[in-house]
């Protein structure tokens, strides 16, 4: 059974004792409505990315974001690369774009349980890269998985703003081995004003895919 965080600000806190000892994967996946549908209504597949703001506990901030690792900036989860890495620090890695939305799982960024001391915060958003904002025809879902623990979902609703840029949820680590997951659910116009929302400090330059 599932938990899911209905209102903006609700959240949901996990043991991370049992997931450190159970084999698998953090999941962070966002998934929305593809295909015929999209086709029929706009013309084409919605697009939407899935990226991820993250700190690690010495200090070190950054992000990872499809149009950071497109053009063959990427890697294997094994590698460090914009694309981020599994197996080393920061122990988050981005499974790769699904551009057109053709894939039915969506997108996925994965954390690896037995580095996850090592971050302090994440701040998970989608963007439309393509088409206009019609954010409650997406039905948008973002889903963290646990391995050992109950998926908590977070569900974006039927939001009308026109701004293509969407702050889904935030997750704490606590030093007490814990997870929080909080949905945020704000909308912004882009990287950078949503940067400036949660006190990142990032500059930034057009990108493309």
């Amino acid at each position: 059974m599932a938990i899911v965080l209905e209102k903006s600000g609700d959240k949901h806190r996990i043991n991370l004792d049992k997931a450190i000892r159970t084999p698998g994967e953090i999941k962070i996946n966002l998934d929305w409505s593809k295909g015929s549908f999209f086709k029929r209504m706009f013309g084409g597949d919605m697009d939407l990315d899935l990226g991820c703001f993250y700190e690690m506990r010495d200090g070190s901030k950054t992000l990872i974001d499809g149009l950071q690792f497109s053009h063959g900036r990427g890697g294997r989860r094994d590698q460090q690369t914009r694309q981020g890495c599994y197996t080393q620090a920061p122990y988050i890695w981005h499974r790769g774009d699904d551009r057109g939305g053709g894939a039915e799982s969506g997108e996925t960024i994965f954390v690896n349980p037995q580095g996850i001391s090592q971050i302090r915060r994440i701040v998970v958003y989608t963007f439309i890269y393509d088409g206009v904002a019609k954010w409650a025809d997406t039905n948008a879902v973002v889903k963290v998985s646990v391995p050992g623990c109950e998926d908590i979902i977070v569900k974006m609703g039927q939001q009308s703003s026109i701004k293509k840029f969407c702050a889904i949820a935030s997750i704490e680590i606590g030093t007490d081995n814990s997870m929080t997951v909080q949905k945020l659910v704000t909308f912004h116009d882009g990287h950078s004003d949503c940067d400036r929302r949660y006190g990142w400090g990032f500059n930034y330059s057009p990108g493309s895919k």
